[in-house]
Order: structure tokens, then sequence, then C-alpha cells
């Protein structure tokens, strides 16, 4: 078990380098295309850092053979906006808290219309994920997963949309054209790092898959269990580091932007694949998780309507819906 515990570390070491790398030209490829900062932000980004967790229920559900392949593939699906809609807010909110301690500036400054657009969407999209889950005939699923993809698109072109031009981003050099010379990246390049961290991700997440399902019919953990609470977390909240150096930037909106439209992808694209590809029938623990994600974003949504701006502290109630998880889960273990 000691090798397979081993392929799994690396596979995640991998796949988040792998991701480093992919967000670092998608960053490129977003400013280089002027895009607005609320498409870098809920989109370029937002797809970028949820990469790993995306992979990997993809690589579960369409080429793993284990007995807990697809056990595995919607803990991890389920799993990743769990995290989003509670750790990763947390995230968000301490790093404003430890970065901005004057007591005239603690207000997250995140342009309003994109944190309520991503966060409606996300609870429309994720209540008609889980809901499918109780639908008694295929066709109706699949009615659901059709819409889902649909809907996301339509986000999208809404998100591209966005009139405000991207404000100027310091990003760090890319990595394929570190030169001393001021002028950018070509196009060209810039696409190569990305189809290169794509390659990295994916073979990461091919090794992280056979070792997590081999560990946990060692262990005699359900794969469900572990997918959902190490995987989103392995390959999920390391990359929220990207919005650590957006919030110690300034950069609210870009911070906020990468976590709740990464949550808008993670539950429209990902869901449907699940749905269409597995029976998307939800144990309790699944169903709880996904609750407690609707009901942790719908706090924040809350929070931010009835007191017209975002607080840190607003940020560090989803945490408890995490809490919350972990007690049940050890309790029936």
């Amino acid at each position: 078990m000691l090798i397979d515990v081993l392929e799994m570390a690396a596979g995640l070491l991998v796949i988040l380098f792998g991701a480093k790398t992919f967000t670092n030209s998608i960053e490129w490829l977003g400013k280089r295309l002027n895009l607005s900062e609320g498409a870098v932000g809920s989109v370029l980004a937002a797809v970028g850092t949820a990469m790993p967790e995306t992979l990997v229920p993809l690589i579960a559900i369409l080429f793993a053979t284990s007995a807990n392949a697809h056990e595995v593939g919607i803990g991890a699906i389920l799993g990743a906006p769990f995290m989003l809609s509670t750790l990763a807010f947390a995230v968000v909110g301490l790093s404003k808290m430890f970065y901005c301690r004057n007591g005239d500036d603690n207000c997250i400054k995140v342009k309003n219309t994109i944190l309520m657009r991503d966060l409606r969407y996300f609870l429309v999209f994720y209540s008609l994920a889980v809901a499918a889950a109780f639908m008694p005939f295929k066709i109706m699923k699949m009615i659901v997963a059709f819409a889902l993809i649909i809907g996301y698109v339509y986000y999208v072109k809404r998100t591209l949309s966005d009139g405000d031009g991207l404000a100027e981003i310091e990003l760090p050099p890319l990595y394929l054209w570190k030169k001393k010379t001021s002028a950018e990246a070509p196009l060209s390049v810039i696409l190569l790092q990305v189809f290169i961290g794509l390659v990295m991700i994916a073979t990461g997440a091919h090794f992280f898959i056979g070792a997590l399902s081999v560990v946990a019919t060692a262990v005699m953990v359900p794969a469900l269990i572990l997918s959902l609470i190490i995987t989103p977390v392995a390959t999920e909240l390391p990359e929220k580091f990207n919005s650590v150096i957006w919030i110690k930037g300034g950069k609210d909106t870009l911070a906020v932007g990468n976590i709740t439209g990464a949550m808008v992808f993670q539950s429209t694209i990902i869901p449907s694949i699940g749905i269409m590809f597995t029976p998307w029938s939800l144990s309790f623990l699944a169903a709880l998780s996904a609750g407690l994600a609707l009901l942790s974003s719908l706090v924040v949504y809350m929070f931010a309507v009835s007191k017209k701006e975002l607080r840190p502290r607003f940020m560090m109630y989803p945490a408890a819906f995490y809490g919350i998880f972990l007690v049940v889960v050890f309790v029936l273990l």
C-alpha cells in the first residue's frame, strides 16, 4: 500500500504543478486578449484553477475500471463545489482580515454585480443538478444535463459581454517566456503552455485515481468519503493561493470571481458529465455535502444583499458548514 500512497502523492504533485502552469498561462491569455475583469476572474482563472478537481472525476467516470471509480467520480464532482463554497470562502475572508487590518478598509471590495450573478447562477444550477438525482427516469436526467450545459454557455456569454475594461494586472512572467525584454509572450507560446498544463493535469489525475481506489479499499474507508474530503482540499484549496495573492494586491473582484466562477463551472459542466455517464444516485453523505454547499452559498448571498457589502467575517461563516460535514462523517464512521 505504501507504493500506492506514494503514487497518489506523486499524482497530486503533478496535478498541482500542472494547475499552476495552466493558471499562469490562462492569466496571460486573459491579459493578452484584454478581457474584462469579470471574464478573467469568473471564467479564465476560475476554469484554470478548477482543472485538477475537474479532471479527477472525468477520468474516474470515463476511463477508470475499478469498482469504486463511479463513487470516486461522484464524490469529486460534489466535493469541489462544497469545498469552494465553504473553505475557499473562508480563505478569502482570512486573507482580507490579515492583509487589511485597518478598520476603515475591512470590506471586500468586489464588484457586486459579478458576485450576485455568480451566486445566483450557482444556486439555480446546482439545485437543478442535485434534483436530477431524485428524478425517476433517465430521460429526465439527460434533459437536466443538457440544460446545465446550455446554462453555462449562456453564463459565459453574459460574463464575456461585461463591458468593464480589464485593469492593468501585474503578472509573474510566463513560464515559457522569461526573457529580459519588454516584449510580451506571443500568443502561440501562451497557448503552448496552456496545452502543457492540461497534459500534466490529466497525467497526474490518471495516477491519482488509480491509487485512491486502491488505498480506499485497503483502509476500508469508502472511496466516496475520501473523494469528498481529501480530493477537493488537495487539488483545489492550494490553488486558492491565487485568490490570496489577488486579495493582497487589492484585486478583490478577481479573488472572489476566481471562486464563484469556479463554483458555477463545477455546478454545470461537470455534473452534466456525471448525470450522463453514471446512475447519478446520491448517498446520504453526498446529498448532505450538496445541501450544505447550497446553504453556505445562500448565507453569503443573503449577507451581501442585506448588508450591501461583503465583509471578511461574512466569508468566515461558511467554514462552519464544512465543520458540520466532518462531524457527521466521523460520527458515521
